[in-house]
């Protein structure tokens, strides 16, 4: 298990990243301990780091889903939170990179079901076209076509965010 953590831990840390919008230990952990749990159930059909990286999203998703991502959204001045966050970066930064983080959360959402999926799988956990195909069982020109048609909704509904 030492040798997983400290082979992928940084592919780990870059997803959490890039869903959340900042580094987050706990859902970092939780992704070690999902990973030591399924490990006798991780069956050799695709590469390890796919397997982590699903495991990964799949954290930072019930995270957004958590109470303790709704009670850090709604938390009143809590003067040891406002303290952290002030050595950390600048509040209104934080708070403005969160917002960005949930309009685009809720962009790709709002995508259809087969747009979404495809922009989940090559966007936020780095399949290719062709392992997106497989996995879907679907022709890798439609996996082509669906992934720019996502891209030029997300790119017109997120238009706003580009001015930022």
């Amino acid at each position: 298990m030492q040798d997983i953590i400290s082979t992928y831990k940084g592919k780990i840390r870059a997803i959490i990243k890039k869903m959340t919008g900042c580094y987050n230990e706990d859902i970092e952990q939780t992704v070690y301990i999902k990973t030591w749990q399924g490990f006798s159930k991780y069956q050799n059909q695709g590469k390890l780091s796919q397997w982590i990286g699903v495991i990964t999203a799949n954290a930072c998703r019930d995270y957004f889903k958590g109470r303790q991502y709704h009670s850090e959204l709604h938390q009143d001045n809590d003067e040891e939170t406002l303290e952290n966050i002030a050595e950390e970066i600048d509040p209104e930064i934080l708070l403005d990179k969160k917002i960005r983080q949930q309009i685009i959360l809720k962009a790709v959402n709002s995508l259809p079901k087969k747009m979404k999926e495809i922009i989940i799988l090559c966007e936020y956990e780095d399949y290719t076209i062709k392992q997106a195909a497989k996995k879907l069982g679907i022709s890798e020109g439609t996996v082509k076509s669906r992934l720019f048609n996502a891209r030029k909704i997300l790119a017109e509904v997120l238009k706003p965010l580009q001015g930022e």
